[in-house]
């Protein structure tokens, strides 16, 4: 991963460096905030490590700009063992909290599992549901109930189209050029033959219909 840590200490910020790096990540460092800051927003680190008490602009500060622009996972570093500023910073929006002094392993700990949350958030975001359907865009996987539904390229694409947009009516020209492209010159009726195949699979176990003709327009995904 690429880590940024923000610490005017330079000690904390070159042992950070060298645990780091060992351990495979990619290391930026800002020894002030408002570079600190700047790095944040420009540099899309995956992790920020983030020390409280700076000079000028303080931690809470920087996590709070942070958070205005960014859902970067920030994990926040204090020499205040005080609920009140685990509160603040968590209120400012930290996603974790280490008090100095600390146990590297601990830090790191902490590191996997924001790393683990990332993942998990970004593939819930590749997971559609509709109904009992449910499509994994990460791994390309259907499944209606616990029914698992083999689909070709162009039957996953279509079907995913249908339930990016559910409950509207998508247009026959509209699917077309989003799936075979506007210079397709092939079939004319390749949309209807791949709807046809999408209907078996989908109710192939005696299922209700979720694909639906809409007269003269096209079709819509709905119960």
């Amino acid at each position: 991963m690429l880590i940024l840590v923000i610490d005017d200490d330079p000690k904390i910020t070159s042992f950070l460096r060298r645990g780091l790096s060992y351990e495979g990540h990619e290391v930026l460092v800002a020894n002030d905030a408002e570079t600190g800051l700047e790095m944040a927003i420009s540099r899309t680190p995956d992790i920020v490590i983030l020390d409280v008490l700076m000079p000028g602009m303080d931690g809470f500060e920087v996590c709070r700009r942070i958070r205005q622009k960014s859902d970067v996972a920030i994990l926040m570093l204090t020499a205040k063992d005080e609920v009140a500023d685990k509160v603040k910073g968590l209120d400012y929006g930290a996603d974790d909290y280490v008090v100095k002094p600390f146990a590297f392993d601990e830090l790191l700990a902490r590191i996997r599992a924001l790393s683990r949350r990332k993942v998990d958030e970004e593939r819930r975001g590749h997971i559609l549901k509709f109904a009992d359907l449910t499509l994994d865009t990460m791994a390309r996987e259907a499944w209606r109930g616990k029914r698992r539904i083999e689909l070709t390229t162009k039957e996953f694409e279509l079907l995913s189209l249908f339930m990016r947009h559910p409950r509207q009516v998508l247009l026959k020209q509209n699917l077309m050029d989003e799936i075979w492209g506007v210079d397709y010159a092939g079939e004319s009726n390749v949309l209807e033959v791949y709807i046809g195949y999408l209907r078996q699979k989908l109710e192939e176990g005696g299922e209700p219909r979720l694909i639906h003709t809409v007269r003269g327009a096209g079709y819509v995904l709905k119960e």
